[in-house]
């Protein structure tokens, strides 16, 4: 994230705790996509993923006065967002459920050529994403964060309350499951 734009998220994060509460508006428009796109890639569902992101910017709202600007908005945010999906999959491993339709929020084709090739990389990005879904939380986690939102290392050791050692393991086994769970895919 570049400097200008933390700053500018600091400066909606200033004028959200003097009371300007459009300010949240601002913050919603300018992340409010990543935070849902995130959030859809650890829960597996774009459903859930919007009712947790609209937690997160309450969330942002609450705790108003205790941001620093001297800390990264991203980093804050997504560490918000990351915190709340945790605690999602908790609640929904002491109370399981069966969701109907999960299925199609999947992912919607968006070139069209040959039916083969479409179905072929449809059931690759099915594949993906359910390998990706599979990973143990903590490794799923730092591998959004770092494939998805582009965020280096040292962000996300901040995001997750790790060391920098640490992503970097979780993001090695990571990709060790990944590549184990798709090889079968990878051959064809």
């Amino acid at each position: 994230m570049s400097q200008p734009a933390e700053s500018g998220d600091a400066r909606c994060m200033e004028r959200l705790a003097a009371g300007d509460d459009l300010a949240l508006n601002d913050l919603m428009d300018a992340w409010g996509s990543r935070v849902i796109s995130y959030l859809t890639r650890l829960t597996g569902n774009l459903h859930t993923a919007h009712d947790l992101a609209q937690e997160t910017f309450v969330r942002v709202y609450r705790h108003r006065q205790g941001y620093r600007s001297s800390q990264s908005f991203s980093t804050w945010l997504f560490h918000i967002a990351t915190n709340l999906a945790r605690n999602q999959a908790r609640w929904h491993a002491r109370h399981p459920e069966v969701l109907m339709g999960a299925e199609e929020d999947a992912g919607k084709e968006i070139e069209q050529d040959t039916p083969a090739n479409a179905a072929m990389r449809k059931e690759q990005a099915h594949a993906v994403q359910q390998a990706v879904l599979e990973l143990p939380e903590d490794l799923r986690s730092a591998l959004v964060l770092s494939v998805y939102e582009a965020m280096p290392h040292a962000e996300i050791a901040e995001v997750l309350g790790l060391s920098i050692k640490a992503v970097e393991m979780r993001l090695y086994r990571a990709r060790q499951m990944l590549r184990e769970r798709l090889s079968p895919h990878l051959r064809n």
